[in-house]
């Protein structure tokens, strides 16, 4: 496929939206390495940089550059918002076109260079199709900037990758004629030659994952050519995956956190003071899905993904009312005890336990069970490691914890096997007559020669 290009396979973290635009920027990436990630994706804004007409500042990216240590690869995501270079005038949301092209290759050129190769994934704002909130112009407009943004990449750092913006996890499923899917049309026919890498934000249903990539692949091969897919985004649970919650969202929040004892529990464990068995449930649904999307995505050929997200962007602040915090707010990996994100959360301990196994990796493999469609196992290949089998029952997300665990035993070529789910608890593995015997649940199961 065309995504072997990237070599190997890397887990990647975002680090949130607004890294030192709020705050003194922090150290963050020895946490993020602790937990096993080869990639980290940061973003910063034209406001940031170039404050005033030739006036350059770089305290947040030096804040960022410092902490590389070239174990890792580093993803910026360029928003072009600014008080006087840009149509609308902001410091953060949305980016909008530039008044003037020349000024925004200089701003491109003078932050590339500035990061001296250290960089290698340059990418054109986020979700552009999503107008109004993060893109204020048309496609047409998008386009021109991007060209703008590819040469001066290119003439900056030739070794550096340029991604298009983040396409929305709803674009394989639209319509023809929906907005994003005409939005992304005009990017991928008129913009072509003006990135490397295609950007598939996974945040749909996790079965739906390897057809999701695959029309994605599509719409680029409906115009004549193929580029690498990466998953710049992804993570679940989150409200918009269950229709009881999404449907219980049409009132406004302060109501909903009123009726909180009375809405359905799909909705209440993504809500702030949650009883704490639903508050416990959706944490085991994240631990689960971060395995199953970074599964699903490899077998499909992906080989770059990177969860939302590290942390809240700054010490101290919850706004339990924001629709915002209601549909993420959860999904951070990390908190803050204090100023130091020390904090983890059960889904940061679940991305260590899968990222480790996956850093040196040939391929993985989704390998059908005769007669078991519900069972999704992945043969795992890697370079000087043993086998690794990674297997789950898929059932319904919130309620499928209470079936009861299937039989299943594989081929398996050691003498022993261990098997861990994750959550890192060990759970039965035993080998007889070259066959591994497990009993595989809605929890993701990690299978090694121990």
């Amino acid at each position: 496929m065309a995504d072997a290009a990237l070599d190997g396979v890397r887990l990647g973290i975002v680090r949130g939206i607004s890294y030192g635009l709020f705050g003194k920027p922090d150290r963050f990436l020895p946490q993020l390495r602790e937990l096993g990630a080869g990639l980290v994706r940061v973003y910063f804004y034209w406001s940031q940089v170039e404050p005033e007409p030739d006036r350059w500042s770089f305290d947040a990216v030096d804040t960022f550059l410092d902490q590389l240590d070239g174990s890792e690869e580093a993803w910026v995501t360029v928003c072009s918002s600014s008080r006087w270079a840009t149509r609308q005038a902001t410091d953060f949301l949305p980016p909008s076109p530039a008044k003037d092209l020349e000024a925004y290759r200089r701003f491109v050129d003078r932050l590339v260079r500035h990061c001296a190769g250290r960089v290698r994934y340059w990418q054109c704002d986020n979700e552009p199709s999503n107008v109004g909130l993060l893109w204020a112009g048309t496609a047409a407009e998008y386009v021109a900037q991007l060209k703008v943004m590819y040469q001066a990449v290119k003439d900056a750092d030739p070794d550096a990758l340029v991604v298009l913006g983040g396409a929305p996890f709803g674009l394989p499923e639209s319509p023809p004629d929906s907005p994003d899917r005409q939005f992304f049309d005009v990017l991928l026919a008129d913009g072509r030659d003006a990135f490397d890498l295609f950007d598939l934000h996974l945040y749909g249903e996790a079965s739906r994952i390897p057809a999701d990539i695959e029309t994605a692949r599509g719409l680029m091969r409906a115009v004549g050519y193929e580029k690498p897919l990466v998953a710049g985004e992804y993570n679940a649970p989150w409200p918009n995956l269950y229709p009881e919650a999404a449907a219980a969202m049409q009132a406004a929040m302060a109501s909903l956190y009123e009726q909180m004892p009375s809405l359905p529990p799909q909705l209440q464990m993504f809500m702030r003071g949650c009883p704490p068995e639903l508050e416990a449930k959706r944490h085991r649904i994240n631990c689960r899905e971060i395995v199953m999307r970074n599964l699903l995505a490899l077998a499909s050929g992906v080989r770059r993904t990177i969860c939302w997200n590290l942390a809240p962007e700054i010490p101290g602040y919850e706004n339990h009312l924001s629709v915002m915090d209601l549909l993420f707010g959860k999904l951070a990996l990390l908190d803050y005890e204090g100023t130091e994100l020390s904090r983890r959360h059960p889904a940061a301990d679940t991305f260590a336990r899968v990222a480790g196994p996956l850093t040196d990796v040939d391929s993985v493999v989704r390998v059908e069970v005769p007669g078991r469609p519900s069972l999704y196992l992945f043969e795992v290949r890697r370079g000087g490691s043993g086998p690794l089998l990674v297997v789950w029952d898929q059932r319904d997300s919130f309620s499928g914890e209470d079936d009861p665990p299937v039989a299943l035993d594989w081929p398996w070529p050691e003498a022993r096997a261990a098997a861990v789910d994750a959550f890192g608890q060990p759970q039965p593995a035993e080998v007889r007559d070259g066959r591994v015997h497990l009993e595989a649940s809605i929890t993701p199961l990690l299978v090694t020669a121990g």
